[in-house]
């Protein structure tokens, strides 16, 4: 029986593999093995095929000390050769299509008569070249491909993808692994004796080394520390937690991610709670307003639109628009054992007020008299700057606030101006206006590198789409990442952050804001809170301040991205300050210039839905 052995990374690598093979196959005679990879992720694939190896190692052992020997993709076969195979019966088999090198993996065999016949394209671009049933299926599936129209097996809808192989596994033993050099795809037979394992191998402070009866793998490379591996075997490794592949299932893979499977619930982030929507008999219509589209009837004098967002009812395709209410309130106290002289403060504590947004009433009470000065800063955000020149010994400072979040329609990406795909293009002054949220925190050169790789990681795995890329962001760093509080601190930067793969919320943030820049997509850090009900797994967040971030999209605006809950913000948050960072959109913050040894802090939140009436 062959082995396969798939590796899908989300950047560069360099694996350690070594094949376990035994003198002599079942029929006496020797089992060959092959091995594939796309040298620096380029357009061709270097495949190296011994038909006839005898348990010799040479030129797998070369490959770890040859400077090409770097990829994303790995394929492997190994026992793959019966007797009298040459080169041209050894897999993997590949072949060049749409300006790059495809590779092909089968275990099993196909009724070839059968597979003859539905392989009517007889051209000899699509002639195999040896005389097997899988080289065979191989072009007949290339030959579809063509005959789509695609290029890459991402511009093939996945549905007909699996289509296709469920058409191949009516001939017999249907196993198969397919790339085109950034996504893998892997099917399961039904009729297969054998049963293919997958895992998700997320980066670790010890070097990866799995062992099975076939092949050892390591990650030894320092370079591949951060690495994430997805890792298709048939042959079970020792250790890892292993998921076995359903009969009939397809994969699809893309830079360390399962991006599609058929029979798997977990392909797309979690959708967000459905927001109670306020019974239309509750609100008020604008005269001339329609009840039922987002625009109004097209007039004489051209098409009516309502600019006041906040008054939409329906969205375009007629689901309904309401409104939430939120009661908050922000306690924060300080106690101190030597009472303090003199402190100045500024606090950002009131929501922000917008389309999206409204702030029915809002007070602010401070417990220590003092001189206050209320101003918008230079973010937008309603502060105060208060000022105490009498001694005190405990400062409470409490915020409440009635707040309105709207629902809104869906954005439409489809308009030429509203850019879909990365990179980015900006007009000069727009680059000059967003210059604080494009420019990354200073980090070393060398760790904005291994961020930048890691952030294209996504856009690769997206095929460029602007949308998907930062939502697939956004659900891995709540997928990837481990909530731990207490674990990082303020000064935590995104690099450590990244290496850890633990943190709060702010720090989340900031990875995700650190990304989206490295992209050239501006980003900002937003404080606020968010309702979590009885449905979020993380409900400490309803209990303080949270953080996510906003990204600015070409004539859409800022959205909010919530890598904590790996979720779009909507109705559940509520937004209060944003800033380039933490520091510029913390609610409270002050220096005291005499006194004040022995500080407490006590900080309290209660953010509670209001009933509709």
């Amino acid at each position: 029986m062959s082995d396969i052995l798939a590796i899908n990374c989300d950047g560069l690598s360099s694996p350690s593999l070594k094949f376990k093979l035994p003198e002599k196959g079942p029929s006496n005679h020797p089992l060959g093995w092959g091995f594939g990879w796309y040298p620096h992720d380029q357009q061709g694939a270097i495949v190296a095929k011994d038909p006839v190896a005898r348990n010799t190692q040479v030129l797998v052992d070369a490959l770890t000390d040859w400077g090409n020997f770097r990829s994303t993709v790995f394929f492997c076969k190994i026992k793959g050769a019966a007797a009298g195979y040459s080169h041209h019966e050894t897999q993997p088999f590949s072949r060049s299509f749409a300006g790059k090198d495809w590779l092909f993996i089968h275990n099993g065999d196909l009724d070839k008569a059968e597979l003859e016949k539905l392989h009517e394209d007889k051209s000899s671009f699509l002639e195999p070249l040896g005389k097997t049933d899988s080289e065979l299926a191989f072009c007949y599936l290339l030959g579809l491909i063509q005959a789509t129209g695609a290029r890459s097996l991402a511009d093939v809808p996945p549905e007909t993808l699996l289509g296709w192989f469920q058409q191949l596994d009516t001939l017999g033993e249907a196993d198969m692994l397919l790339t085109d050099g950034t996504t893998n795809l892997i099917f399961q037979g039904t009729n297969s004796p054998h049963v293919m394992w997958y895992t998700r191998i997320l980066p670790k402070e010890e070097r990866l080394s799995l062992d099975s009866e076939a092949a050892q793998v390591k990650m030894a490379d320092p370079r591949d520390t951060f690495r994430t591996a997805f890792i298709i075997t048939s042959s079970p490794f020792t250790s890892g937690e292993w998921t076995q592949m359903h009969p009939g299932e397809l994969i699809l893979v893309r830079n360390g991610t399962k991006v599609w499977s058929n029979m798997s619930a977990d392909m797309k982030a979690p959708a967000p709670r459905e927001p109670r929507i306020v019974p239309q008999n509750t609100l008020h219509y604008p005269e001339g307003t329609s009840h039922s589209t987002f625009y109004t009837e097209p007039a004489s004098e051209g098409l009516q639109a309502i600019l006041n967002t906040k008054s939409i009812l329906r969205g375009p395709q007629g689901e309904a628009l309401g409104y939430r209410l939120f009661d908050l309130v922000h306690t924060t106290e300080y106690n101190y054992a030597t009472p303090v002289a003199h402190s100045t403060h500024i606090f950002r504590l009131q929501p922000t007020e917008d389309h999206v947004q409204e702030v029915v009433q809002s007070k602010f009470l401070i417990s220590s008299e003092g001189e206050m000065m209320q101003f918008e800063d230079v973010f937008g955000n309603q502060s105060i700057h208060y000022r105490i020149n009498k001694p005190y010994q405990n400062l409470k400072i409490e915020s409440r606030s009635r707040v309105k979040i709207f629902a809104q329609p869906t954005d439409d990406h489809t308009l030429s101006l509203r850019q879909s795909s990365i990179p980015l293009v900006w007009m000069p002054w727009q680059r000059q206006m967003m210059l604080s949220y494009l420019l990354p925190p200073e980090l070393p050169e060398t760790q904005l590198l291994e961020l930048t790789e890691y952030a294209m990681s996504f856009v690769k795995r997206n095929d460029g789409r602007l949308i998907d890329t930062l939502n697939d962001m956004n659900y891995r760093i709540y997928r990837d990442f481990e909530y731990v509080p207490g674990f990082t601190s303020l000064n935590t930067t995104p690099f450590e952050l990244y290496t850890s793969r633990k943190g709060v919320c702010q720090d989340f943030a900031n990875l995700f804001i650190c990304l989206a820049q490295l992209l050239s997509v501006p980003a900002r850090y937003r404080m606020g809170y968010i309702y979590t009900g009885q449905n979020y797994a993380n409900k400490i967040q309803s209990e303080a301040s949270h953080a996510w971030a906003e990204v600015y999209l070409p004539y859409i605006g800022w959205r909010g991205f919530d890598p904590t809950n790996g979720v779009a913000v909507g109705q559940d948050h509520v937004r209060v300050a944003c800033g380039r960072n933490y520091r510029d959109a913390t609610p409270t913050s002050g220096t005291i210039y005499a006194g004040g040894s022995g500080e407490t802090l006590k900080v309290e939140v209660k953010l509670e839905e209001v009933p509709s009436s």
